[in-house]
């Protein structure tokens, strides 16, 4: 699987990139047939200090499944993502035909 990490108007973050990249090798491994991940986080100003944004777009046969986290950090951001994802791929995996 292919991982495209980017920052939207901040600075970037080499733990980051290495946490996240984990994560989704982690998920790759279990949903073998993911072609590829674009990452994207992004910080907004939020007065409850929810702002840390983590926004995951994979790329698989039919259409691509998107997930989005809103956190106080972004490892919490990051975690919730993946987890929503994986709901989505569990639920992908049930419509295959495996042979």
């Amino acid at each position: 699987m292919t991982i495209n990490v980017q920052y939207v108007k901040m600075l970037t973050s080499e733990t980051m990139t290495e946490y996240v990249t984990k994560r989704l090798d982690k998920l790759g491994t279990k949903f073998d047939w993911v072609i590829g991940a674009k990452v994207f986080f992004k910080i907004e100003n939020d007065p409850k200090g929810d702002g840390h944004i983590c926004d995951i777009d994979l790329s698989l046969p039919g259409p691509k499944i998107f997930a989005s986290s809103k956190e106080k950090n972004f490892e919490l951001a990051v975690k919730n993502t993946i987890s929503d994802l994986t709901k989505q791929l569990e639920k992908r995996k049930s419509t295959f035909n495996h042979r």
